[in-house]
C-alpha cells in the first residue's frame, strides 16, 4: 500500500504523518508537492495539520485551490483513502468533500492538550480497529477547531452515521460534540485531533496508531493480501 503526505506551504505536520505511516506501518509513504497533477500511484492520501499558506483568508481556504486538491477529489471519487487532519479538515470542507466549516473555537484560544474521544462509527476504514463506543486519548493542536454545520446537514450525518468520533469534553464549542465526519461513502474523513501524534507511549497515547493499522488492513482485505499484525 502506497501512502502521500501532501505539503502546502506552511504545513508542519507533515513529518509527523510522514514518520507514522513509516514506522507504525512501515509501507511505502511520500511527501506530495501542492502543485502535484497526478495521485495515481497512491492508494492513502494524508492531508496533513498546519497553516497552509499561512491561513490567509480563512484556514484552508487557498489550499483548497492548489492544483492537488483537484487529484484529491478524483481519489475520493474513486473510493481511494483520503484522512484530513486539523488543518487537513479544514481544506476538506473548504473543498466540499466534507461538509461544514470550522470555526474559531469558542474560548477564542488556541487548544493544545490531549483530549478524550468515543468512537461513533467503527465501520470506517479508519476505525475498524477501534470498538464502537471506545473512548481513545488523541491530542488536538488548534485555534479553529469549532465544527459547524447547519440543522439539515447535521440531520443527514446522523442519519448517514457520518459523524466518527465526538469529544467527551468539548473543547472548543464543536456542533453535537463533532471531533470528526467522514463522506457518506466513509472513504474520506477529516477529524480536528491528531492521530499521528499519538502513536507511541512516549508520546502520551497511541490509540492513533489504530488509525493507521485499520487502513492497511482494510487495504489489504480488499485487496485479497494478509493482514497487518
Amino acid at each position: 500500500m502506497k501512502f502521500a503526505v501532501l505539503v502546502f506551504p506552511g504545513s508542519n505536520c507533515d513529518i509527523d504523518c510522514y514518520k507514522a505511516v513509516q514506522d507504525t506501518l512501515g509501507e511505502p509513504v511520500d511527501y506530495v508537492w501542492h502543485t502535484t497533477t497526478d495521485l495515481s500511484a497512491y492508494d492513502c492520501i494524508l492531508v496533513p495539520g498546519g497553516f497552509s499558506y499561512g491561513d490567509y483568508l480563512r484556514c484552508g481556504a487557498i489550499s483548497r485551490f492548489a492544483p492537488v486538491m483537484n487529484e484529491v477529489a478524483k481519489a475520493a471519487e474513486e473510493g481511494k483513502f483520503v484522512l484530513g487532519i486539523c488543518n487537513g479538515f479544514q481544506i476538506l470542507t473548504e473543498a466540499g468533500l466534507l461538509p461544514g466549516a470550522l470555526l474559531r473555537n469558542n474560548s477564542m484560544k488556541f487548544r493544545c492538550h490531549d483530549t478524550t474521544l468515543k468512537v461513533v462509527n467503527n465501520t470506517t476504514p479508519f476505525t475498524t480497529d477501534f470498538a464502537e463506543g471506545e473512548e481513545i486519548i488523541i491530542p488536538i493542536a488548534h485555534g479553529e477547531g469549532n465544527y459547524y454545520c447547519d440543522e439539515e446537514t447535521l440531520a443527514e450525518l446522523k442519519a448517514n452515521n457520518q459523524i466518527v468520533f465526538t469529544y467527551t469534553n468539548n473543547p472548543n464549542g464543536s456542533l453535537a460534540d463533532i471531533a470528526g465526519i467522514c463522506n457518506k461513502k466513509g472513504n474520506v474523513v477529516g477529524m480536528m485531533p491528531h492521530p499521528e501524534r499519538a502513536v507511541s507511549t512516549l508520546l502520551g497515547s497511541e490509540d492513533g496508531k489504530r488509525m493507521f493499522t485499520s487502513i492497511l488492513k482494510t487495504w489489504r482485505d480488499s485487496h485479497g493480501t494478509a493482514s497487518v499484525r
